[in-house]
């Protein structure tokens, strides 16, 4: 590969990768996403800025906004959703449960692999329909 900025893996490459690898890359996918939301939708500025995305990426907001998007799922996407909320992750912050944590990563993990593998329209997709009921993304 050759364009990081761009990615597009082979299935193959996605398949070998971890799910918590998944989740790393999605992880920065959802923070850029959310800190651009933020921005373009004037909701707050300086130190509020920093805490409204801290709102937004909490596994607690993030496993409220993995619901959200259940529904529309490819049996694809569905797959990796749960490869990702099975993943052995060894800490759970204080703040979140579980069960909130695993949803959490299985986004992630998501939102890793349609960004690695090229999807980004679909990334877009999803991302608006998690953010609908603080802002149409139309």
């Amino acid at each position: 590969m050759e364009n990081y900025f761009e990615p597009h893996l082979a299935p193959d490459q996605l398949r070998a990768m971890s799910s918590i690898g998944l989740a790393h890359i999605g992880d920065a996918v959802f923070e850029i996403l959310a800190r651009t939301w933020l921005c373009a939708h004037g909701r707050a500025t300086g130190r509020g800025l920093h805490q409204a995305a801290i709102r937004l990426v909490c596994a607690e907001s993030q496993a409220r906004r993995a619901e959200r998007i259940l529904p529309m799922l490819t049996e694809e996407e569905a797959a990796v959703f749960r490869r990702g909320r099975n993943a052995h992750v060894h800490t759970v912050p204080g703040h979140a449960s579980r069960a909130q944590y695993g949803e959490a990563t299985a986004l992630e993990a998501l939102l890793g692999w349609l960004y690695l593998s090229g999807q980004r329209e679909r990334v877009n997709q999803l991302f608006c329909e998690m953010m609908e009921e603080d802002t149409p993304c139309r």
